[in-house]
């Protein structure tokens, strides 16, 4: 963390007894822990002549000789205001469920206060405090450090200037870890209560409290009004009430989205970053370093930022307006806090997904594949739940209509509603598995959060963007941002055995139906180890007009010809495409073949909480992708860059769908178990009456 630079008060001294003394005399609560920090600053603004450190509270006594003999030490704060201590400046430094008893009754007596993270343990309590703090006409200043830094400032100067374009999204991600003994240091970590009383300690409301409370600073939210809402999804490793491990997505009332993800059960520690996501680049906030990553169209670079103390802020502040990090600009992180002291208590993790690193109370829990979760949580802006990590089970996630053979699950319907707007919300199957339950499909992967599982995508709707991310334009002749993206609903669906049709509209950004959509899902075994899934699908123009159904080859990138019928994969490795004609990626893309086959061993570590799994080994599996029979649709085939097949429905031209005379393509997948040959690929495709 950057050294605090000091600032000069604006005046000798804030005293609030009437009597004028030659510096702000202040009393710190909460000698221990994070109150040595407070010792150690305290030290360094006395010896510049800044503060005169009068007494200090703790049950506890501090360490003899560790402060000057003129400092009076008392066991509460009670005593220290009944001794006639009269300080000008609290600093509150204590377990959580004391803060706000503390504040009021500092502001009682008269003091400004510092008030450690949380402020205070739930919604009631912050506005007891505010109350308070009106009433007595003084100052409440939220120990939040990294509200401090000189970068916040340069950071909303980049933004209005346009540097990074127009705001997507902000996502705070912070990886640490935190050993046995840091839940048993007192009787309050860990704990959602204690006694009764709200305690709400928690990976976003106490350990990382500071990257949700400087990512809503970024949003642009500060009081209670700023947050429009907040939706939490909580779990836990340890041995705790607390939640470690948590995905925090906050919407503010201007349209801004601040994904939280967070966790105290990492491998190994990083620094925490908040990023804002633009449509020209974006900024990434090491707030415990101070630096900022600039990355814009003319390059990246890291510039370094000093930081003002917070308490030197205190003592020189005229008036609330003039402080860093005012009580009054907390509400929104208070919004945050309430939502997780009312929400569920966390989810316990199973052990299946974690590894205990070291011996005794030094050891620490790390969750399987957590930085990957993590990354894609901020990414696609969306909870563990929703991205169906292993360990959420139980949780409201990918838990739609499910597709099954004998018995045994082999597809889940998703309605899309979860994903975010940027990447055009749409059904989509996933996850797919195999009969013995290897997951073949993938969805909001790091790479392209847009990418959903199995289903159908078109990138250029008569303009409207319905594949997500970025769209390719002949104009711009590379991908750009544009608020042009378009979702698709379902607006009704019948289920039968081994069939779901559904009625779906394409719907443009101003919520006019572009596209009537008819598409049945069929499946059926195929002998033991392989089924398989058909999908067939018609688009119609709804707006009386012919409606042009193009892609990036189209619009002028060459072998960019994507949309139409499109299967994301997990990672493969070992992995082998091939055609009757072909094989490897560069021969197959592009081409016209009956079919293509991938065959490979699927990532254990892509299994979601809706499959099964859990040892950590990949599964052989191979999927033989049928040619739509109604036209030569080239293959659109990605393996060095991300895996991905598909049928292109606009290779290098567009497509009309006109009223009366929709497009339609049928495209059968065989999701198979194991290593397939061509030979064997060639009686799976007789036994289904298909030429091979």
């Amino acid at each position: 963390m950057t050294q605090p630079q000091s600032i000069l008060p604006s005046i000798d001294s804030r005293n609030r007894t009437g009597k004028k003394t030659q510096l702000p005399r202040v009393a710190l609560v909460g000698v221990h822990g994070f109150g040595e920090r407070h010792l150690a600053n305290l030290e360094r603004l006395i010896a510049a002549a800044k503060v005169e450190l009068v007494a200090v509270a703790d049950p506890q006594p501090p360490v003899a000789g560790q402060l000057s003999p003129d400092v009076e030490v008392f066991t509460s704060l009670d005593d220290l205001l009944a001794a006639g201590t009269e300080p000008d400046v609290v600093i509150i430094s204590t377990p959580i469920q004391t803060h706000a008893p503390l504040a009021l009754a500092a502001l009682a007596a008269g003091a400004d206060v510092l008030l450690e993270k949380p402020p205070v343990a739930s919604m009631a309590q912050y506005e007891d405090v505010m109350a308070a703090a009106d009433k007595a006409g003084r100052l409440v200043q939220v120990g939040f450090q990294s509200l401090g830094s000189h970068a916040l400032p340069a950071l909303e100067k980049l933004v209005a200037a346009g540097e990074i374009g127009e705001v997507r999204g902000i996502g705070a991600t912070g990886q640490w870890l935190r050993s046995k003994a840091y839940f048993k240091r007192s009787r309050w970590a860990g704990k959602r209560s204690l006694d009764g009383t709200d305690v709400v300690d928690g990976v976003a409301t106490n350990a990382l409290a500071h990257a949700v409370a400087t990512g809503l600073r970024l949003a642009g939210a500060k009081g209670v009004t700023d947050v429009a809402s907040v939706e939490t999804d909580l779990y836990r490793a340890n041995d705790t009430e607390s939640d470690d491990t948590s995905v925090i997505r906050v919407r503010t009332t201007g349209g801004t989205v601040l994904t939280c993800a967070l966790t105290l059960c990492a491998p190994v520690q990083s620094p925490p970053t908040v990023t804002v996501y633009g449509t020209l680049g974006q900024l990434t906030f090491s707030y415990t370093e101070d630096t900022v990553e600039i990355i814009t169209p003319g390059g990246t670079r890291k510039e370094v930022f000093g930081r003002t103390d917070l308490l030197e802020n205190l003592i020189s502040a005229p008036s609330e307006e003039d402080l860093l990090s005012p009580l009054s600009a907390a509400g929104a992180y208070v919004s945050v806090l309430e939502a997780v002291r009312t929400a569920e208590a966390p989810k316990a993790i199973h052990s299946d997904h974690v590894t205990w690193v070291g011996d005794g109370d030094q050891a620490h829990v790390v969750v399987t594949g957590i930085d990957s979760w993590l990354r894609r949580a901020v990414l696609g802006q969306a909870t563990f739940a929703e991205l169906g990590a292993p360990w959420t089970v139980g949780s409201p996630g990918l838990d739609g209509p499910t597709l099954s053979i004998a018995g045994t699950p082999v597809a889940t319907v998703q309605d899309g509603t979860h994903i975010r707007p940027t990447s055009s919300p749409r059904p989509y199957l996933h996850p797919v598995r195999t009969l013995s339950g290897t997951v073949v499909t993938d969805h909001v992967p790091e790479d392209h959060a847009w990418h959903l599982g199995a289903g159908v995508a078109i990138q250029d709707v008569d303009g409207i963007n319905f594949w997500g991310g970025r769209t390719y334009t002949r104009d711009a002749g590379a991908y750009v941002w544009r608020e042009d993206h378009g979702h698709i609903v379902i607006e009704s669906a019948q289920d039968g055995e081994g069939e779901r049709r559904e009625q779906l509209s394409w719907i443009g950004p101003d919520d006019t139906p572009i596209l009537r959509e008819q598409r049945a899902w069929r499946w059926a075994a195929v002998g033991d180890s392989a089924w398989r899934l058909t999908l067939e699908f018609t688009l119609e123009s709804a707006i009386e007009r012919p409606v042009l159904l193009g892609s990036p080859g189209s619009n002028g990138r060459p072998q960019g010809g994507y949309g139409g019928f499109f299967w994301r994969l997990p990672k493969v490795s070992d992995a082998t495409i091939w055609t009757p004609a072909s094989r490897g990626e560069d021969a197959v893309h592009g081409s016209v073949a009956p079919w293509l086959a991938w065959s490979g061993t699927f990532d254990a570590g892509n299994v979601t909480a809706a499959g099964t799994g859990g040892s950590g080994l990949g599964h052989p599996a191979t999927l033989v992708f049928l040619a739509a029979p109604e036209a030569p649709d080239p293959w659109f085939v990605r393996h060095s860059g991300y895996p991905g097949v598909g049928l292109s429905l606009a290779w290098d031209a567009p497509v009309a769908a006109e009223p009366g005379r929709p497009v339609r393509r049928t495209v059968t997948v065989l999701i198979a178990d194991g290593f397939l040959a061509t030979h064997d690929i060639e009686q799976l495709i007789t036994t289904l009456g298909e030429p091979a």
